[in-house]
């Protein structure tokens, strides 16, 4: 059975160029949703495969590690060296794995990205590609009826560097670690390559069993984004990659209600030079509202780059801190500011957020400060036009959000948010966690 759900139109202007991209929807299996981006702006096709599994401790940590292993190879291509000389053979196509976290829920993503056969002699470019990533996604390299020891040895060892290598960037740290410490009760709160605890008690048995549980019961999104005929994609899709699906699960949507009682103050320390700051805020504004555009432009008002009232107040004109952002979760409805400082310099930098932010819902700002902060989101939203993936991620975001809008549609309703929406957003921001990392000793 195949159901249209979209078939829509949108434009973007980029430059004095329109970008014409067509937005096809279609369900071809029980619960497999196909979504063809047309655009003639890239000489590539990209097919994403995502897979969407709930964000529980159970999971999460052999989701990562199933994301490293399966690359290790395929039924055909018993090694990443053979699988790579495949692609060489394919003008130098890409394959990959990886997860992702949109709010609670566990994305396991397959990508394969193909020069365009229409710029090739070889006109089965496309078709030797889809073959390839249905043998990765259905027939893994296997040795006595379960993934091969070595290499799940081998990505146990990278997954645990991979983990404990989050501490080198202390700006992305800090800012997890807030998240971590806001949501601390919620799925939300899992690192999305899991825990080094939970890996330890994963055997290559163990990881193939999960395999062979979630392959076929669960719910799948599929993007293509490129220049291609609708109906041959559509065919070329539903034959060349094989999902049987069966006992299909639901996920579910996040809770995001959140009133907090008090504020939770919360301290790490470090070997570093600088301190990282972070205000993490309960919005209470689902993507799903009429504020939530608001609640954007609102954010990029307060803390979204140099034109912002955090940059020139705290940043520039009282020197308080190295850098200064403020930045939206959309699925969590979470609102985070992130900022590096010197330790001796907390209590000021907090003090003045809250005191900006007592501005912004006092409606302390102008018609410019409006216009500018809707310019700068409008082009973020544009820039995603020259990406295959990020227009892929895009409209996967929208399918689980139960958006039908085109980036040009989006642009429209970030046009037409007024001043009262936006106080009226900021007036459901509550403070609900400050987290500090500090250095070793260091008194604030």
């Amino acid at each position: 059975m195949r159901i249209y759900v979209i078939n829509r139109l949108g434009k973007i202007n980029q430059g004095g160029i329109n970008l014409l991209n067509r937005l096809k929807t279609i369900k071809i299996g029980k619960k497999i949703k196909l979504h063809m981006i047309k655009t003639d702006k890239f000489k590539t096709n990209l097919v994403s495969v995502y897979f969407q599994r709930p964000l529980v401790k159970e999971e999460v940590t052999k989701n990562a590690l199933l994301s490293m292993v399966l690359p290790r190879g395929t039924k055909s291509y018993i090694s990443s060296k053979e699988i790579s000389k495949a692609l060489e053979g394919l003008y130098g196509a890409f394959i990959g794995c990886d997860v992702a976290k949109k709010g609670e829920r566990n994305i396991i993503q397959f990508r394969m990205q193909l020069v365009n056969d229409k710029y090739v002699e070889d006109k089965e470019v496309f078709i030797k590609g889809m073959q390839i990533l249905n043998e990765f996604i259905h027939d893994p390299y296997l040795v006595d009826g379960c993934f091969k020891k070595d290499y799940v040895d081998q990505e146990k060892e990278n997954l645990i560097k991979k983990i404990e290598g989050r501490k080198n960037d202390k700006m992305k740290y800090s800012y997890e670690r807030c998240i971590e410490e806001m949501c601390k009760n919620e799925n939300y709160s899992l690192y999305e390559y899991g825990s080094i605890e939970d890996l330890k008690n994963i055997s290559n048995e163990s990881l193939y069993e999960h395999y062979k549980k979630i392959i076929h019961s669960t719910p799948i999104d599929i993007c293509v984004v490129g220049d291609f005929d609708e109906k041959e994609m559509e065919s070329l899709i539903a034959k060349k990659l094989n999902f049987k699906q069966e006992g299909v699960i639901s996920v579910e949507r996040e809770k995001i209600e959140c009133i907090p009682d008090d504020v939770k103050i919360i301290e790490d320390e470090m070997d570093i030079n600088q301190g990282k700051l972070n205000l993490g805020y309960r919005t209470n504004i689902p993507f799903e509202s009429e504020l939530y555009y608001p609640l954007l432009v609102y954010s990029n008002i307060f803390g979204g780059g140099p034109n912002s009232k955090l940059f020139k107040n705290v940043r520039e004109k009282e020197s308080l801190c190295y850098y200064i952002f403020s930045r939206v979760e959309k699925f969590k409805s979470l609102m985070l500011i992130g900022s590096g400082i010197e330790f001796n310099n907390y209590d000021k930098t907090v003090s003045l957020i809250k005191q900006q932010m007592e501005e912004m819902n006092s409606g302390n700002f102008s018609n410019e400060d409006i216009e500018s902060a809707k310019n700068s989101i409008i082009t973020s939203i544009r820039s995603m036009t020259d990406s295959p993936y990020m227009l892929a991620d895009f409209y996967f975001s929208q399918a689980i959000s139960n958006n039908e809008d085109t980036l040009d549609e989006m642009i429209k309703k970030i046009r037409t948010v007024d001043k009262e929406q936006i106080i009226t957003a900021g007036k459901s921001i509550k403070l609900d966690t400050i987290y500090f990392l500090k250095g070793k000793g260091e008194v604030r």
